[in-house]
């Protein structure tokens, strides 16, 4: 469906037109914006704009990678916003296209996160940025992308930090739930590299601060600069993920260490009960056998003498354990 389409001129937003032909006027450019059109809804688009199939076919399918292609009419360029879920701590993405144009720009929207009603009003109340044409289009929208990666990177600091505190926790660290939370936290913390990774190229390339010496098409040279701030940006998001994937993959082996150590403990505890328990035990079974010829068995004072013998071996035992930490 087409949620809004405008005509924009020297940087001010005049009425969508009824008919696309007519949105191609001289000195302004048109932008559409869909969310998740069927292939009837978008041919018309496609038609009208003449993008390329494969772009097309993207777009429709959705489920792609950060990237940017050049084609013969056009530009396209895939982002993936992600949302941060408070109640349940997680972490998940939607896809944006962006088809850019000498005279259009055409956004398609997959999920119901980062809508881009907001982007859209915060660039139409900066006309002198909306009137370097549709490139300050998708600036607006690698900015607004790249900002909430910041928030989402601070939201998931906060998160490991709790988990931290719970591993190291002596009355909680060693419970059954707590290597499934590490586990479930990396699987967020890789879902978020999957969108930032990515776009770190394309960024590149738009900012003309790659290798490549080739401009790229449809981009206004003069909007390079504003390209490379959402590139150092994306730079800091990326080194913070980096630095949550070590993290947590540092508390997960401290986890197993400290589940280890415990179990090691928790053996060392048994076997000392044990070696506790085998002394009465194999006194008791010698003088439980019933042989004729025990002299000891004919002695007044055998009984308390044995038991006082074992009393005093366990306390010696007991006393030899303790001084070890075994018990």
């Amino acid at each position: 469906m087409i949620v809004d389409c405008a005509v924009y001129r020297d940087g001010h937003r005049t009425e969508g037109p009824d008919d696309l032909s007519d949105a191609r006027a001289s000195g302004g450019f048109v932008w559409i914006g869909l969310h998740e059109p069927s292939e009837k809804e978008f041919a018309l688009v496609t038609e009208e704009f003449a993008l390329h199939p494969l772009a097309v076919e993207d777009a429709l399918k959705a489920h792609q990678r950060p990237k940017l292609e050049v084609y013969d009419d056009s530009l396209f360029m895939v982002l993936k916003p992600v949302v941060y879920e408070p109640a349940s701590d997680t972490v998940t993405s939607g896809e944006v296209m962006v088809f850019l144009g000498h005279a259009f720009v055409v956004t398609v929207r997959h999920g119901d996160g980062s809508p881009l009603g907001v982007v859209r009003r915060r660039l139409e109340q900066e006309p002198e940025l909306l009137g370097k044409g549709p490139t300050s289009v998708l600036y607006a929208i690698t900015d607004a992308t790249v900002d909430h990666y910041l928030e989402v990177a601070t939201e998931l600091q906060t998160d490991l930090e709790e988990l931290e505190t719970e591993v190291f926790s002596p009355d909680v660290g060693g419970s059954r739930n707590t290597a499934s939370r590490i586990y479930t936290f990396k699987r967020q913390v890789l879902e978020f590299r999957r969108a930032t990774g990515p776009l770190a190229a394309p960024l590149v390339r738009l900012s003309g601060t790659g290798t490549s010496t080739l401009a790229v098409p449809f981009v206004e040279e003069k909007t390079q600069p504003f390209f490379r701030d959402v590139n150092d940006h994306l730079t800091r998001v990326n080194e913070s993920v980096e630095g949550l994937d070590r993290l947590v993959s540092d508390i997960l082996s401290a986890h197993l260490a400290q589940m280890s150590l415990r179990q090691n403990d928790d053996m060392r505890k048994i076997s000392a009960w044990a070696a506790m328990a085998a002394i009465p035990t194999m006194a008791a079974g010698v003088y439980g056998m019933n042989f004729e010829h025990m002299p000891e068995l004919r002695w007044v004072w055998s009984y308390p003498a044995l038991m006082a013998l074992m009393v005093m071996t366990e306390v010696l035992v007991y006393r030899l354990f303790k001084r070890r930490g075994w018990l």
